[in-house]
């Protein structure tokens, strides 16, 4: 699975999406997931889209992190993680809160994670804050939905089960995209918060969440990520309410394993689609690249054009002085030169007449042109 999820980075970083070749994409993210911590606190804290890539790899000594954006790799770790993204999305949308389309990526490596590759998005706001343009629900919106819209893109749709999920902005965003919620996924955050009716909420599934629905607890306070998952198997099998729910939908490690096993399927359903886009792009572009001017790079080849360009227009001349007309325009109804002249020639005497008209007195070239 690495291997091609590795493929589908270097396309993204090659920017192929710009050139309409769309690449699977698994939209939110978790940090449960990843086993780090990402920014907290009040407001915006996702302020860029985070491209995630998570890479297992159980020979590591220890996590190996880093950050790509602007063209520069820079190294970080599991303590420092959250002032890194901070500093790097300062750098990218500039400081204060507004928000930026250039995308920041961060790449973990270390025992123990799934290989997956996931893009955070910044969260809804209505209302703009201080530090913040009047525009800012329509520019997160746009932002969201470049990154929704593709049929490629699996929709990770995070809501909580205090709220109920029909009046969940991100539901009514998914459902504009993907009505038949084919290729959205929800995943309820504090399970432990709001058990009551849980279990119907997911069962009944009134939001048309085709993927299902996987329950999580976070994680609470100086809680570790081991102590964490141990608390919340803990929570779906004792809890008089959330022990109802089938274990096949509650816990991180469900969503892990869920979210791989759409990852393959995606992978194995528009790789070879995306291959075909590609050399499509490849064969028009070489095309386009055969019928534009060899490039010019030193002085001799620059005569050379200069000759053939002289050339032609000499050629280009000689036909007009021999023919009165030139092949290159045989279609264009004002080029050929006889009956421009002709036109010239008759628009000139009428000028000559009228000019006359005024002036009785001479009779200057009527003779010659009648």
């Amino acid at each position: 699975m690495r291997p091609l999820l590795n493929v589908i980075e270097r396309l993204r970083n090659l920017m192929v999406m710009g050139e309409g070749v769309h690449l699977p994409t698994i939209v939110s993210v978790l940090e449960s997931l990843a086993g780090v911590n990402l920014p907290r606190g009040q407001g915006i804290c996702t302020r860029v889209p985070l491209i995630m890539q998570l890479q297992e790899n159980p020979q590591a000594d220890r996590p190996q992190l880093y950050l790509e954006f602007n063209g520069k790799v820079v190294p970080t770790d599991e303590d420092n993680i959250a002032k890194a993204i901070n500093d790097a999305t300062d750098e990218i949308a500039g400081h204060g809160k507004g928000v930026s389309n250039t995308p920041l990526t961060l790449v973990i490596e270390k025992p123990g994670i799934p290989d997956l590759t996931m893009i955070d998005l910044p969260g809804m706001t209505r209302v703009p804050v201080h530090g913040q343009p009047e525009n800012i629900y329509e520019q997160i919106s746009e932002m969201i939905m470049e990154y929704i819209r593709p049929e490629e893109s699996i929709i990770l749709n995070v809501l909580s089960a205090t709220v109920d999920f029909s009046t969940c902005e991100s539901i009514r965003m998914s459902q504009m995209v993907d009505k038949t919620g084919r290729r959205t996924l929800a995943v309820v955050t504090k399970a432990d918060k709001a058990p009551e009716g849980l279990l119907e909420k997911v069962t009944a599934d009134d939001v048309n969440i085709g993927l299902g629905y996987v329950c999580v607890r976070n994680r609470i306070g100086a809680e570790t990520y081991e102590e964490a998952r141990l608390e919340e198997a803990k929570l779906f099998d004792t809890h008089p309410l959330l022990c109802k729910i089938e274990k096949s939908i509650v816990g991180v490690p469900v969503l892990a394993q869920k979210l791989t096993q759409i990852q393959a399927t995606m992978m194995a359903k528009y790789l070879p689609e995306i291959v075909t886009k590609i050399n499509d792009k490849l064969d028009t572009n070489i095309a386009e690249l055969e019928r534009m001017p060899k490039n010019l790079s030193s002085v001799e080849d620059a005569m050379m054009a200069f000759m053939e360009i002289m050339g032609s227009a000499k050629e280009s001349l000689r036909k007009f002085l021999l023919r009165g007309e030139i092949d290159e325009f045989l279609d264009e109804k004002d080029m050929p030169c006889t009956a421009r002249l002709v036109e010239m020639l008759n628009q000139y005497y009428d000028e000559l007449r009228n000019w006359t008209e005024y002036n009785q007195t001479t009779n200057f070239l009527l003779e010659e042109t009648e």
